[in-house]
């Protein structure tokens, strides 16, 4: 089931921010979920791909992935090894993958909840998702748990999949329409790290190119710890300023000239009331 909140004052952000619980093994406080921002209210979770090439996504799929390691495997050799290091650099560089990405992050999803041209900020209601790994992985058919606990991880890397299944048509064939894998992507470049990535790989039956299923519908089904926060637009300026004061920022998400430039264009934008 997925919980709708609303979020209609700066102070609701606290508790979503500081959600952290004592593992007393540890006696460390940690957090097992992730987030993803949308500056739309209106928007769906979808995938790129399925955005891209609709009911077709299922065909296209491997000639986009066929296309993308021909043509960048003169910078990266290591893709014609791996369809998942296909699926994290493709989606990392804008390919059109069955990857959805989400951060460890609430500071960062309210980044990209909040991100879009300064004249259109503040004119719609945003959304923050939230849902949590461990329940996920709860889902996961028995060989993938039991790599998880070999490698006392709550999230996968490509190493980790690769020794469950190296090809898609397997991965789906596991998954079905009841579980899906989380992955943390290599440390890549700076821009990855700084937003603390992690994908989640939708298996094709979950979004189904048909529509009969969707990713929300997936989670409404099959979770109970998913969370939609809706960001009243009233908020959008003023948590856009705190994050900038945390130094939360475009600066910081992409670094470099354009990142830079970014920030600075809304830094510096002039609101109607001044």
């Amino acid at each position: 089931m997925i919980t709708v909140r609303h979020i209609t004052k700066i102070d609701e952000l606290g508790p979503i921010i500081f959600d952290q619980h004592l593992e007393k093994n540890l006696n460390r406080y940690r957090s097992g979920s992730l987030y993803k921002g949308l500056n739309n209210e209106k928007w769906e979770l979808t995938t790129s791909l399925y955005r891209n090439c609709r009911e077709k996504k299922n065909e296209l799929e491997s000639i986009i992935l066929r296309s993308f390691t021909k043509y960048a495997s003169f910078e990266d050799p290591e893709l014609k090894n791996s369809v998942w290091r296909q699926l994290i650099i493709g989606q990392h560089h804008g390919l059109p993958t069955r990857m959805l990405d989400w951060t460890y992050s609430p500071l960062i999803g309210l980044h990209f909840a909040t991100s879009v041209e300064p004249e259109k900020l503040g004119i719609r209601n945003a959304v923050l998702w939230k849902i949590d790994a461990d329940e996920i992985n709860t889902k996961l058919p028995d060989k993938y748990r039991r790599q998880l606990m070999m490698d006392r991880a709550h999230i996968f890397t490509v190493e980790m999949l690769q020794r469950c299944t190296e090809s898609l048509t397997e991965y789906d064939l596991d998954m079905k329409d009841h579980a899906m894998v989380l992955m943390e992507p290599p440390s890549i470049d700076q821009r990855i790290v700084n937003q603390y990535a992690s994908f989640a790989i939708i298996p094709k039956d979950i979004e189904a190119a048909d529509g009969s299923l969707t990713i929300e519908r997936y989670l409404d089904e099959n979770t109970e710890k998913t969370v939609k926060y809706i960001i009243d637009r009233s908020l959008i300026w003023r948590i856009r300023d705190m994050l900038d004061q945390m130094n939360i920022n475009e600066r910081i998400i992409y670094p470099g000239l354009d990142g830079l430039s970014q920030w600075i264009k809304r830094h510096y934008y002039v609101t109607d009331k001044e």
